[in-house]
């Protein structure tokens, strides 16, 4: 895989006889992951594997996707646990103030007064706010608070300005 891409979710199970898949999407709302036409699967130990999405949607509780190619439940049982992943260039821009947690892993975090914190090494999702998981000399989980916490996101130069004591 060459192509920077961005996991939006992973096959969860099966769903009929038919090949289709049950998908746990992260995308919001949930049932936009179909929309994106062609997914990346990859899982432990398999080689990646592009597929095009032929239909799906919303299904109650959960979403379910038909894949081309997947025409039975074996085929479908095969594709479970496999992370699902789109090309960077296929998500819409974001709107002005919001980032993509893709675009902000692997930026470097620096307090207001130059102390360098690390990186981010990923995103954490929690009831009150996301969490930027910041990896230095230490691990530090700071939350991702724009005008409290997060001072700035300047994607282009690669760094986030935060006000935050390096002591925490």
């Amino acid at each position: 895989m060459t192509a920077r891409t961005v996991a939006l979710g992973r096959v969860s199970g099966v769903f009929g006889v038919r090949g289709w898949v049950k998908v746990y999407s992260f995308t919001v709302p949930r049932g936009t992951i179909v929309g994106y036409r062609e997914w990346q699967l990859w899982r432990k130990g398999a080689p990646w594997r592009t597929v095009e999405v032929l239909e799906g949607g919303e299904h109650g509780k959960t979403v379910i996707a038909r894949l081309a190619g997947i025409d039975d439940r074996d085929a479908a049982a095969g594709l479970i646990d496999s992370e699902i992943r789109v090309v960077r260039e296929a998500l819409p821009p974001p709107a002005p103030g919001e980032f993509y947690w893709a675009d902000l892993e692997g930026l470097a975090v620096v307090t207001r007064d130059g102390v360098d914190l690390g990186r981010v090494d990923r995103m954490l999702e929690t009831p009150a706010h996301d969490v930027m998981v910041i990896q230095g000399e230490r691990e530090r989980l700071v939350p991702f608070v724009q005008g409290i916490y997060v001072l700035e996101v300047d994607l282009e130069g690669g760094r986030i300005t935060v006000d935050w004591d390096p002591e925490f």
